[in-house]
């Protein structure tokens, strides 16, 4: 679709914005709720948790794991035990994770940026919780050193599993060229994809360029700018990723084995100064995305709701929006189009993550004012 239509159906899809304070009861429509404060005063907080006894484990991008109790009550100590982070402007302590049979093996997984030679990149561990401190530490993934930057953004990161035990995690391309020298497009450079490990961090057998030499054995798919959203859809085992455009141009993809997304080859956004990055939307070769969003919203971390507390909401996915301070609901199609988008939270804060778990809430992380809430029924 040309350019200019994208931003003409985008303005025509999305309903009138609704702004919000904690305690009132919001009018939307398909729900009426209201937003409740789970914790406050955080800073930069990036991903959440829901343990099995009813703790919250959180992070905060500084270099912080936090803890929500079963009371509700923010502890103020935080979880000792973590490695040395790089930690500059977007990098840290990112995502946090479960393992999917956590009940019976304690495994909790962390993205967050490693320090090395000329910078930072990415990484992965895990590490089983015991009282206030982390014990077992293992480092999963160590990025390679060749790719090493002292640039300070596009770290990604989300991290997922899918119902065999597979990890997928996303690293940026780390704000490299916005030319064919960008990492993103070359299989030899950890940036700029999405990667597939086993749980223990071994490398599956059927990963795309398993015994590739010109290729990381790790990439499960690749041509991506920053992607801070990666969740499956429940009951299609569809892999959804969400990734910050330049000036215009943020995405929303179906994440498939081996595919390249074209960045930045192919793209909907410009420089900041507005000067061309590519002529072309669409390629052969190349995946297009689901839908763009141009101007771009900052597109962060995506979620999809399957609870019973908001049965209007059933299935669709939640896109969080840092630029624009909004929560987007997006009802999705048989043919994996957005039919139609709905804006929620308006102008209350820079959303970061938003998460389901199986109390039925939908639980919004913002980024600044640093705070997590939850979107609860109005009574």
């Amino acid at each position: 679709m040309p350019r200019h239509f994208q931003i003409l159906a985008y303005a025509l899809a999305v309903a009138a914005p609704l702004a919000c304070r904690a305690g009132d009861v919001i009018d939307s429509e398909k729900a009426k709720f209201t937003v409740e404060t789970v914790a406050d005063g955080l800073e930069h907080p990036w991903g959440l948790v829901k343990l099995p006894d009813g703790r919250f484990l959180f992070t905060e991008r500084p270099g912080r794991i936090r803890v929500i109790d079963k009371a509700g009550k923010l502890l103020p100590d935080e979880v000792e035990g973590l490695p040395e982070l790089y930690h500059v402007y977007e990098g840290g302590l990112l995502d946090i994770e479960l393992h999917p049979d956590y009940a019976k093996n304690g495994w909790i997984y962390f993205t967050f940026a490693k320090p090395g030679p000329g910078g930072g990149l990415t990484a992965v561990a895990r590490a089983r919780l015991d009282g206030m401190k982390l014990k077992d530490y293992q480092l999963l993934y160590d990025p390679p050193a060749a790719d090493f930057t002292s640039r300070v953004i596009h770290f990604g990161s989300r991290l997922t599993f899918d119902t065999e035990g597979h990890m997928f995690f996303s690293v940026g391309d780390r704000g490299e060229w916005t030319d064919a020298k960008n990492p993103a497009q070359f299989l030899t450079s950890a940036r700029g994809k999405i990667h597939r490990l086993n749980d223990d961090g071994t490398i599956p057998k059927d990963n795309p360029f398993v015994g590739r030499k010109d290729a990381l054995p790790s990439i499960w798919s690749w041509g991506h700018r920053n992607p801070q959203g990666l969740r499956f859809q429940p009951g299609t085992g569809l892999l959804w990723e969400s990734e910050h455009g330049p000036h215009g141009g943020d995405e929303l993809n179906i994440i498939r084995k081996g595919a390249n997304y074209g960045w930045p080859l192919v793209t909907f956004g410009i420089n900041d100064d507005g000067t061309t990055i590519s002529d072309k939307t669409s390629a052969p070769g190349m995946e297009d995305p689901v839908w763009q969003w141009t101007p771009s919203i900052a597109v962060s971390g995506i979620g999809f709701y399957t609870g019973d507390k908001f049965p209007g909401w059933k299935g669709n996915l939640f896109a969080a929006a840092l630029n624009f301070e909004r929560l987007v609901r997006n009802e999705i199609g048989k043919d994996n189009k957005v039919a139609h988008q709905e804006v929620l939270l308006e102008g209350t804060g820079r959303i970061r993550d938003v998460r389901e778990f199986d109390d039925g809430y939908l639980y919004v992380i913002y980024d600044d004012p640093g705070r997590i809430v939850r979107l609860a029924p109005a009574k």
